[in-house]
């Protein structure tokens, strides 16, 4: 199969660590050119530093909070500028304030709905402007399996990533007549920062009910978005793609 990316540009939102790190790192090795995007300079930068040391001019670092007004218009304006188009928009900048129900403040809900959702929605409505002109696009949308299952403690974050599903939804329905498609990827546990500060108690339930019997690594779910963003997936829109080892086989 021939997944190479080559005149393709890609924006990446929570770009500079995890899963969207890996994400970069993937579409720039299959030759697409990677605007990455990330709260933290230092981080970004690093990540930017990663891909040009192999790919030189293939890497172009924002700093910025994806909820922040504006922020999407202007990052798919100097990104069209520079590059000339926008081709695939991957929303993976995400956040958890985990808690249980009735201790969750509204700020804890609020601060949640913002990165993992309206992030999303501010970022795809700026990357579609220039996808419907080129009549090409690709937007994957990373949700998770909370989304779908559900997850104790994660009322504002299960939300978001089920939300995020039935956005994704929407998108492929009103964008499909334009050759561009919409898709979410939902991984389960990924060898991250988050897994990594779990109790080994809970790792050790989770190890259990996988079918793999491991965690699944940043780079696989890297590999489905590599995927998604090829030729190969040119029929595929408003699906769920779910990595997660078969966890939730037996739910």
């Amino acid at each position: 199969m021939n997944l190479r990316l080559d005149g393709r540009t890609a924006l990446v939102t929570g770009a500079s660590r995890g899963i969207g790190r890996a994400i970069a790192l993937q579409l720039a090795e299959a030759g697409a050119k990677v605007a990455l995007l990330s709260r933290t300079e230092a981080s970004v930068q690093e990540v930017a530093h990663a891909i040009e040391s192999y790919y030189p001019g293939q890497a172009l670092p924002f700093v910025g909070d994806v909820a922040a007004p504006q922020l999407a218009d202007k990052v798919v304006a100097q990104i069209t500028q520079l590059w000339g188009q926008l081709d695939i928009l991957v929303n993976n900048a995400g956040i958890t304030r985990d808690t249980l129900l009735l201790r969750m403040s509204e700020e804890d809900w609020d601060s949640v709905l913002d990165t993992n959702l309206k992030g999303a929605f501010l970022f795809t409505r700026a990357a579609l402007k220039p996808m419907m002109r080129q009549r090409w696009g690709r937007i994957i949308n990373i949700s998770s399996i909370s989304g779908i299952t559900g997850n104790v403690g994660q009322a504002n974050y299960s939300a978001s990533k089920a939300a995020l599903i039935a956005f994704t939804r929407t998108v492929a329905v009103e964008m499909g007549s334009r050759n561009i498609t919409c898709n979410a990827i939902a991984p389960g546990l990924i060898e991250t920062d988050m897994t990594q500060s779990l109790a080994d108690s809970v790792k050790e339930y989770a190890l259990q009910r996988i079918a793999l019997k491991r965690f699944g690594t940043p780079e696989e779910v890297a590999y489905g978005v590599l995927f998604l963003c090829s030729e190969f997936a040119s029929y595929i829109t408003g699906q769920v793609l779910v990595i997660d080892g078969g966890l939730t086989t037996g739910i």
